[in-house]
């Protein structure tokens, strides 16, 4: 599929398209920039690009390090690295030094002396990620931050939606299910509101933010007007391990007034798209007649853009160590920064 020319967000006369050393967080960039990570990942998403591999980062070495558990984001940033040519390590945690008291801060100067050219970090705590990107001297993707930030996937749904719907502006779109404690739901607030998307968050009373309104984002704790004429609907699971106390009576309980069913779905638009992050956990915030929905369902689709998007995003922030840096109004091949007399 081809984006048509006229939807791109063009950059300013002036602007550069991306002037951000790393990719922390989706939080103050601004739409031009959000549009051109994803315009680049539009390159990669046809299937015959993202399967094609790429000598882009050849030579390069990309460290993986999450300090978290990851299925999806990890072996989306493994294979998009592997995909552009990178020398990729994955970072094994569990028998890590981090496990035998290192601090952050010395895990994170133990990375930089091993001079990766580019660090993926996903980990517990917010702003840990942050804080390891201003030890290092090489760009840092922040892979998911405790309940701050998870940058990519955001990119990767409004690839997606963008896809299915040819645009961002003027949707209407309900984030629905646990609010409070979702990464992905923050920077999903974030990149729709800035792009001009109509964002409703959806929740029951306990677990939606305090002051969400702050982040341009329409609260709803009750499920059908949350759900009233929306075009696309993305779920949220239950994050038990971030939950220290009783939020809910039961899972049960949950799915009967806040599960997405047919019938919650109904008050939809007709061609209303559903999405989930994942992990799925069907019969608690999904229902499988939902999930499974060949016409309604983009969830193995966001799976497929999240490689693109990851590929898009390495390469982006690796241009300045291949010498390839934005002169005013277009990308040049310069000397890499270590090659100059």
């Amino acid at each position: 599929m081809t984006f048509a020319p006229d939807l791109l967000t063009p950059v300013p006369d002036g602007a550069h398209p991306f002037p951000h050393d790393h990719l922390l967080g989706i939080e103050g960039l601004k739409p031009w920039e959000i549009g051109f990570l994803l315009d680049e990942a539009e390159r990669w998403s046809d299937p015959g690009n993202s399967r094609r591999r790429s000598g882009a980062l050849a030579g390069l070495t990309q460290i993986n390090a999450f300090f978290e558990n990851s299925t999806r984001t990890l072996v989306s940033f493994e294979i998009a690295g592997k995909r552009l040519g990178a020398d990729v390590v994955s970072m094994a945690v569990a028998a890590s030094s981090v496990k035998k008291g290192e601090t952050l801060l010395d895990t994170a100067l133990t990375l930089n002396a091993m001079h990766p050219d580019v660090i993926v970090i996903r980990h517990e705590a917010a702003g840990a990620v942050a804080l390891i990107a201003s030890k290092v001297d090489c760009p840092v993707l922040n892979a998911g931050d405790g309940a701050h930030e998870h940058p990519t996937q955001a990119l990767l749904d409004a690839l997606t939606i963008r896809r299915r719907k040819g645009r961002l502006a003027g949707l209407k779109i309900a984030i629905c299910g646990d609010v409070l404690h979702s990464r992905v739901a923050r920077s999903n607030f974030h990149l729709l509101a800035t792009m001009g998307a109509e964002v409703r968050a959806v929740a029951p009373p306990t677990l939606m933010p305090v002051g969400v309104e702050r982040l341009g984002v329409h609260p709803y704790t009750d499920m059908a007007a949350g759900l009233a004429d929306v075009d696309v609907v993305m779920m949220l699971r239950l994050q038990r391990e971030r939950m220290a106390g009783a939020y809910l009576p039961s899972e049960r309980e949950y799915f009967r007034f806040y599960g997405l069913t047919e019938e919650r779905l109904s008050g939809a638009a007709d061609d209303v798209l559903v999405m989930h992050p994942g992990p799925m956990n069907r019969g608690v915030e999904i229902a499988t007649a939902v999930a499974d929905d060949i016409q309604r369902s983009a969830i193995t689709e966001q799976v497929e853009m999240g490689v693109a998007v990851r590929m898009a995003c390495l390469e982006v922030l690796t241009r300045p160590a291949r010498g390839i840096e934005w002169a005013g109004n277009a990308w040049s091949a310069q000397a890499p920064a270590g090659d100059r007399a």
